[in-house]
C-alpha cells in the first residue's frame, strides 16, 4: 500500500529505511529507533540566525578540503540494536565522503550540531544524545539560543564526555575538525536586532 499521509501509519510500529523511503507524504518525520517521529515546527528566526552563522563558518574553513558540510534536512541513516534510525541534524559534517549517497548520510557523521527550539529540548538532549552516542558520532554540540551556551560532547571510549559550558568570551577549538575555531558570542550574534 503505498503511504501518502502520515496519518496512515501505526506510530506504535516500527519501520526500516526502505519503508521511509517509500513514504509520499510531505510532513517532516525522523525514524529514532524505528519509530516515526514527528519533526518540530518550522524552526524560528533565532534558530535560523545561529544555525546560518555556524554552517557559514564550517563551509568557509572547509572550502578547500575534502570533508562536508550539510544543514538541515538531510538525512543521516543509522543502524544500531534497537533499529534502523534517520536523524536531521541541524548541522552535520562527514569526514568520509564515501558515506554520501544520493539520499544522504549513510553511518555516522563525525560530527552533529542540534540547536534547541521550544519542544524540542527532551529529543536533542536525551534520545538523540543515546543514538549519536551509540552511533560512534564523535563530537556532539548542543547550543542553546536563550541561554547562550553551547555545549560540547566528545565520544572517548564509546561514551560522551561533555566539556565545560562554552559561553560569551569562549572560543571553542573543534577536536574533529582540526584548526577549526569559532568565538561563541559570534554564534548568538543577532545582526537584525529580532526580539
Amino acid at each position: 500500500m503505498e503511504i501518502t499521509n502520515l496519518n496512515q501509519l501505526d506510530l506504535s510500529k516500527t519501520y526500516t529505511f526502505k519503508d521511509y523511503l517509500s513514504w509520499k507524504f510531505s510532513e517532516k518525520v525522523e525514524l529514532l529507533k524505528g519509530y516515526v517521529s514527528k519533526m518540530s515546527p518550522a524552526p524560528n528566526t533565532q534558530h535560523q540566525l545561529i544555525a546560518r552563522q555556524i554552517f557559514q563558518e564550517m563551509a568557509w574553513f572547509l572550502k578547500n578540503k575534502t570533508y562536508q558540510v550539510f544543514f538541515a534536512p538531510y538525512d543521516i541513516y543509522l543502524s544500531s540494536s534497537a533499529g534502523q534510525t534517520i536523524v536531521q541534524p541541524d548541522i552535520s559534517v562527514i569526514c568520509d565522503t564515501t558515506k554520501i549517497k544520493k539520499h544522504g548520510c549513510v553511518g555516522s557523521p563525525d560530527l552533529v550540531i542540534e540547536i534547541l527550539s521550544p519542544g524540542n529540548a527532551r529529543k536533542e538532549m536525551k534520545e538523540k544524545y543515546e543514538i549519536y552516542e551509540e552511533a560512534g558520532i564523535l563530537e556532539y554540540w548542543v547550543v542553546f539560543p536563550d541561554e547562550e551556551i553551547l555545549q560540547i560532547y566528545i565520544l572517548d571510549n564509546k561514551k560522551f564526555i561533555p566539556q565545560k559550558p562554552y559561553t560569551s568570551g569562549d572560543t571553542y577549538s573543534s577536536r574533529v575538525l582540526e584548526g577549526f575555531k569559532i568565538e561563541v558570542k559570534q554564534i548568538f550574534e543577532n545582526p537584525m536586532n529580532i526580539e
